[in-house]
């Protein structure tokens, strides 16, 4: 039954009970997916749970309305409460990042990337040749110049990490969109350490000579040193542009700072506002003043209508992690991060680097004797979520990968702790070491599939559910009302 004393249940099951009445198969997936997230140990890096007061802000009349353009210079009319979220949402990013300026139109990561990289380009090579042209607009240049600024735009030069050690497809790979835009190489990591190698860098950058150079990660688990790469950017005269995406939680929380906080050293910066944030789906500019108008061009340059319901819940995110206790939370992911590793580690595991400094752990499951792959499905069998990741030189390749990706952001924000961190290391070796490649039809070993005995995917996922059962997720919601 529903509590009628707790306001916030009976408003999720009201809601489901709508869905259903249109479509009850969604509103069954909707119960699912809450029992499932509920039960599992739910360790992929880029996920979290928001709360439910950044879940109400989607779900509301805000996604009804239009509202291309900017703050106070909409193309529609009837803008006044889209402005009013907006400028609070920018607001809140500012304060908690301290950043000159903030923009929270992004509906995703990879569009908060494009918005960088257009706005980059925008400043560096179209305003330039803008007043060369004596023009003010782009629809103010001849034909020939026009073209002329099209050729440029399309030949610039970017430098990001590369994908095995630890970038993002983002970041100018020829699968991404980014990819097609500049011409692009890598940077990677010593070999020996796997950490970033600043001097190989340098001289990469000074070979290369990149308009943009990116850092940032999606699986590298050591920090960087943001003030050394802007320093390298400087020299080349390349613009820094991070994307914090992953860590932005830990930026927000006060554990990432000086040389290690990007905000002050990056023209740039982008991210996600769920990750390690815990806010909804959707991305987020920051920049410096002389790169704010090209940034706020993102809608028409890049973007549609931004989602003002996501802009809401941004908002409502942002003012979150501003409260005092978000950097206690983003301290004990870090803590929490330590402590897996090192549990992995006394049971024989390999970690990448030896070990982590943020919220995620790379371990290379090749000793034992699997692909991530076969390691990703044996542990989502025993109700342990991840996702399997390339590492270093992966001699399985980015499909199959030799590595798993652990981040302790979601069971961070469930009230796990250190001690527990040492019991989930220990849930994932014991299947780890349990798993076997399967034998192909003609006597070889799958790269894909895996065997592991029911019996001890049976007993490691009721351990999962009994652990998750002691820290429960949304324990005002009460699915059973609307079942």
């Amino acid at each position: 039954m529903t509590d009628s004393a707790n306001p916030e249940s009976t408003a999720f099951t009201s809601a489901l009970d709508v869905v259903a009445t249109v479509e009850p198969r969604i509103a069954d997936a909707i119960r699912q997916e809450l029992t499932d997230q509920r039960e599992s140990l739910k360790l992929i890096a880029s996920e979290n749970y928001a709360s439910p007061a950044v879940l109400a802000a989607m779900g509301n009349w805000l996604s009804d309305k239009y509202a291309e353009g900017t703050v106070g210079r909409r193309f529609y009319a009837g803008c006044r409460n889209v402005d009013t979220v907006e400028s609070i949402a920018a607001e809140h990013a500012r304060e908690l990042f301290g950043a000159p300026h903030a923009y929270v139109q992004p509906h995703s990561g990879i569009d908060a990337n494009l918005v960088a990289f257009w706005a980059i380009l925008a400043h560096r090579v179209e305003a330039p040749a803008l007043a060369k042209a004596q023009a003010k607009h782009v629809n103010d240049l001849s034909e020939a110049d026009w073209e002329q600024l099209r050729q440029e735009l399309g030949n610039q030069r970017a430098l990001g990490m590369s994908l095995d050690a630890g970038g993002h497809l983002t970041h100018g790979f020829r699968p991404n969109i980014s990819g097609k835009m500049f011409e692009q190489r890598s940077y990677g990591v010593d070999p020996a350490t796997g950490l970033v190698d600043y001097a190989a860098l340098r001289e990469l950058a000074r070979e290369f000579r990149p308009l943009v150079i990116v850092a940032g990660y999606s699986a590298y688990p050591r920090l960087i040193n943001f003030a050394t790469m802007r320093d390298i950017a400087d020299e080349v005269g390349a613009t820094l542009m991070v994307d914090m995406a992953h860590f932005a939680g830990l930026v927000a929380g006060k554990v990432l700072t000086g040389d290690y906080d990007p905000v002050p050293h990056a023209q740039i910066v982008t991210t996600t506002t769920h990750k390690s944030l815990r806010g909804p789906r959707g991305g987020l500019v920051l920049c410096q003043e002389e790169l704010a108008s090209e940034v706020d061009r993102g809608c028409p340059m890049v973007l549609g209508g931004p989602l003002s319901h996501v802009m809401a819940a941004k908002a409502v995110a942002l003012a979150e992690a501003r409260q005092p206790g978000f950097q206690q939370y983003a301290r004990q992911i870090v803590d929490n991060s330590r402590a897996l590793a090192d549990g992995l580690q006394r049971r024989g595991a390999t970690i990448v680097t030896g070990g982590t400094d943020n919220h995620l752990v790379l371990l290379d499951v090749g000793g034992y004797g699997v692909t991530g792959r076969q390691a990703e499905n044996a542990l989502l069998d025993s109700g342990v979520v991840t996702n399997r990741n390339s590492i270093p030189k992966d001699p399985n390749g980015a499909w199959y990968t030799s590595g798993i990706r652990l981040g302790t952001p979601a069971l961070t924000s469930r009230g796990l702790g250190v001690a527990e961190m040492d019991e989930v290391a220990d849930l994932i070796h014991t299947v780890l070491s349990q798993t076997s490649p399967a034998a192909t039809a003609d006597g070889g070993a799958s790269k894909a599939k895996h065997r592991l005995d029911d019996a001890v995917a049976s007993k490691v996922a009721a351990r999962a559910a009994e652990l998750m059962a002691a820290h429960p997720l949304y324990p005002q919601v009460d699915l059973s009302a609307s079942a």
